[in-house]
């Protein structure tokens, strides 16, 4: 309804104009060559309700293109953003957060510009030069019939130019999403960059993009440039001819004084809107393009969720069966042959060198990657046939790497929670992770901002912030990532007591680095480049004197 608004809006603002030039040889031929008084005494009434018409078009059309505008940009950014968080894991590993931020930000800001200003410029000159050279032919087809001869001409040069502008647009999204990910790297490695002296590193890094990006901007500007200069050039031979036709008697003789200037104003006129359209087919084309880079991550397809069956009530009974994965685009197979099982309650550990596959295991069983070949059961039920939101419920994972966002402390422990959570949980589980300890000395305890990424706290608060999220969700699975890796040696100690008393009675899967840590998992998995070589309690693993024997060895050594 907006659109058809802004569409009458421009279309009334064009004929408006059109209408006016119109009455030109009237006025001309009547009212001055003829002296007619009482037509040009209300020549003046006629031109402030034509203008007032005029406003009142270029308001309503100027309005309704900016709020369908906004609005699409609105929905597309809103979709954008719900269709990134349904996309699979292994399309985040292949972009950069830069490039997908870019698009929500810069693209969709382009396709604004194409749907409100160039939209508006397209239909209101389009109209209006059409209007003109109609006009035109009306009061004498053999003057104007040399826009026959240049219109293809002109359509040829847009054509051309308007290739160009969208090869330029794709290279300047590029560059953008290329200067977002590099202030994105910078401001999130500054104490690194600091630290090294790397300042000047990344100001060459930066510099370089950004100087692409300027020149791209620069060849979109020169192309434009040269179009208008070429189309304005093209016109001017159309006004000349026309002047050379009026030199002849008979055209002079068949030609009022009105008639003649109106069509010479007229394409003097057109020299005006020409340019706009040509300086606006830029905008466009940047919209296009823009439009074409989100639609292909909006049609790019989301993650696979074909199960059926909805888990309920699990025992947490886990059991590999010949799995194998590698990681999708790669050869290298990353997981082979692993098979093995947890009991309902029971707790086995992965220990092994970095790169051994301990934490794609991990990833594997809440389906954050397809298996290549093999089977995972949870309870009997293969977790493909599970539903991607029952699977995942049934599991609380804490990783290294931890994700707290800007709020509260509290809402950070709450995150996920569909049901309110009341005081006393909340104070339950932070006391338990020992999260209470540090917030107590807060200014607003649990209530305290903690910035993006907890960037005020230190690691091991982090990572107690994390356990805490863990402990609320009570799931019956839980996935340790070296969770107590961030922590110091009293906090660790602290927090074990605190994860042994959570372990009870569930199953857990624990990724440990400090071996010290594990040693009364039920079970001990060692694995090797992808494989298990060894398993078995703590106990029997040293007595073999084999790999994980030599994993302790080394530890107590380093101790």
């Amino acid at each position: 309804m907006g659109f058809v608004a802004a569409a009458l809006g421009m279309l009334g603002y064009a004929l408006v104009d059109v209408y006016f030039i119109s009455n030109l040889p009237d006025f001309i031929d009547k009212g001055i060559n003829d002296k007619n008084t009482e037509y040009l005494r209300y020549a003046p009434l006629f031109v402030v309700l034509i203008f007032l018409l005029r406003g009142v078009c270029n308001f309503v059309a100027s309005y309704c293109l900016n709020w369908v505008g906004t609005h699409i940009v609105q929905n597309m950014r809103q979709q954008l953003f719900e269709h990134y968080m349904r996309l699979p894991v292994s399309f985040h590993d292949r972009h950069s957060t830069g490039e997908l931020i870019s698009k929500v930000t810069y693209n969709t800001e382009q396709i604004k510009q194409a749907t409100s200003k160039a939209l508006a410029v397209l239909v209101r000159e389009g109209v209006f030069v059409t209007g003109l050279v109609v006009m035109m032919f009306y009061y004498s087809w053999q003057l104007s019939a040399i826009f026959l001869l240049i219109a293809p001409v002109i359509a040829v040069v847009v054509r051309f130019v308007s290739k160009r502008f969208r090869m330029l647009s794709r290279n300047i999204q590029t560059a953008m999403g290329d200067v977002t990910t590099s202030s994105e790297q910078m401001l999130n490695g500054h104490k690194v960059i600091l630290s090294f002296g790397g300042q000047q590193i990344e100001s060459k890094r930066f510099a370089g993009i950004n100087n692409l990006t300027r020149r791209q901007d620069v060849k979109m500007e020169a192309t434009r440039a040269i179009s208008v200069s070429l189309i304005q050039v093209i016109a001017s031979f159309a006004l000349a001819f026309v002047v050379y036709m009026a030199s002849y008697p008979d055209m002079l003789d068949s030609l009022s004084a009105g008639v003649f200037t109106t069509i010479v104003g007229s394409m003097m006129m057109l020299l005006r809107p020409l340019k706009q359209l040509t300086t606006v087919n830029s905008e466009f084309q940047r919209g296009l393009t823009a439009a074409a880079s989100v639609f292909e991550i909006l049609d790019h397809p989301v993650e696979q969720d074909t199960g059926t069956t909805e888990l309920t009530g699990v025992n947490g009974d886990i059991r590999f069966e010949q799995v194998n994965f590698s990681y999708p685009g790669h050869d290298k197979q990353v997981l082979s042959d692993i098979s093995f099982t947890v009991p309902a309650g029971k707790t086995v550990a992965l220990v092994g060198r970095s790169g051994s596959g301990k934490t794609t295991i991990s990833s594997l069983l809440p389906r954050f990657y397809e298996l290549s070949s093999g089977d995972i059961f949870i309870d009997q039920h293969n977790i493909r046939s599970c539903t991607l939101a029952s699977l995942r419920k049934q599991m609380a994972l804490v990783s290294q790497h931890v994700t707290l966002f800007n709020d509260t402390i509290a809402n950070n422990i709450t995150y996920g929670c569909t049901e309110p959570v009341s005081e006393q949980q909340l104070q339950a589980v932070a006391e338990k992770a020992h999260v209470l300890e540090f917030a107590a000395q807060l200014k607003d305890g649990l209530n305290t901002v903690i910035g993006e990424n907890g960037v005020s706290l230190s690691g091991g608060q982090r990572q107690r912030i994390a356990i805490a999220r863990a402990l609320l969700r009570e799931a019956p699975i839980l996935i340790l990532d070296e969770a107590t890796s961030a922590l110091d040696t009293e906090s660790e100690r602290k927090i074990q007591a605190a994860l042994n008393e959570l372990l009870k009675g569930r199953t857990s899967i624990v990724i440990a680095h400090r071996l010290s840590t594990i040693e009364n998992a039920d079970s001990i998995i060692v694995m090797e480049q992808g494989r298990i070589v060894e398993q078995g309690d703590h106990a029997t693993l040293l007595a073999k004197d084999g790999a994980y024997a030599q994993l302790y060895k080394l530890q107590f050594g380093e101790a």
